[in-house]
């Protein structure tokens, strides 16, 4: 399986001029979210100097201009009141097109963490392909690939915390070893209050995982619990030799206590 390369696709390619009324968005855009004031510093640079790297786009089903990489681009141009852009016009199908918006947006590292993992889950699941095949078409190793699907496990709340409060995917990672949401989310909270670097994180993380596991069960020293079987062996042996007849049973099943029955003829005492 080839991996895909926008600039590849393009190569020469003859740049057009087309209406903007022709043109729209692709639906598998991987963005949700565009900066308002990147999207508007965008907008005055092509006021002032135009649209220096076309757009690329594909001929949809429905006869409009499906855009595949340079959304940006686009919507600075309409906020400008720009009548046409510069395109150009590439033949591929809806999965390389999808596939394409993709890559051009990991490249050019665009997409924020969760946005990554959404486009590359999204590819995964509506063309069925393995963890392995987006791999290779996103030229990323299969761990890459893993490791942010692994950040799908945050909730709508933690993942807006991560990002209003600028936390890396290093962060991220390291909270994710708490598989417990409410747990999570405290900890995630701590770290913003406190701007906790990334290894001051995992140095946390790892203090909140040793608290989480199981105490191990108190057992009795077995050198002190000999000492006591030894003395009630002991003071047996001397009833027995004056006749008196002397019985010891020890249960041992309970986790918590160790049960000595000693038995006197027809009396019977039990020890803890």
């Amino acid at each position: 399986m080839q991996a895909l390369n926008i600039e590849e696709v393009c190569g020469t390619r003859a740049v057009v001029d087309i209406p903007i009324e022709e043109i729209i968005p692709n639906p598998r855009q991987p963005r949700r979210d565009f900066d308002r004031e990147r999207l508007s510093a965008l907008r005055d640079s092509i006021m002032r100097y135009g649209i220096l790297q076309p757009i690329s786009v594909r001929r949809g089903e429905s006869g409009f201009y499906e855009i595949v990489a340079g959304e940006r681009r686009y919507r600075a141009a309409c906020d400008a009141g720009f009548l046409c852009v510069p395109a150009i016009i590439i033949d591929t199908d809806e999965e390389e097109s999808a596939e394409l918006a993709i890559i051009e947006n990991l490249q050019r590292q665009d997409l924020n963490i969760f946005e990554q993992a959404n486009a590359i889950s999204s590819l995964i699941s509506i063309y069925h392909m393995t963890q392995e095949e987006a791999a290779e078409k996103l030229s990323v190793s299969q761990s890459y690939v893993a490791n942010k699907l692994r950040l799908l496990r945050f909730t709508n709340e933690e993942r807006s915390l991560i990002l209003d409060n600028s936390l890396t995917e290093r962060h991220a990672r390291a909270l994710l070893r708490l598989r417990d949401e409410k747990t999570r989310l405290s900890a995630l909270r701590h770290v913003i209050s406190y701007a906790l670097n990334v290894a001051s994180t995992e140095r946390y993380v790892e203090s909140l995982c040793a608290k989480a596991l199981p105490k191990p069960r108190q057992r009795f020293a077995i050198k002190n619990l000999r000492l006591f079987y030894n003395s009630v062996e002991h003071a047996a042996d001397l009833m027995r030799t004056s006749g008196v007849p002397v019985n010891i049973d020890r249960d041992e099943s309970s986790s918590d206590c160790v049960t000595i029955t000693i038995t006197i003829g027809n009396v019977s005492r039990e020890t803890f």
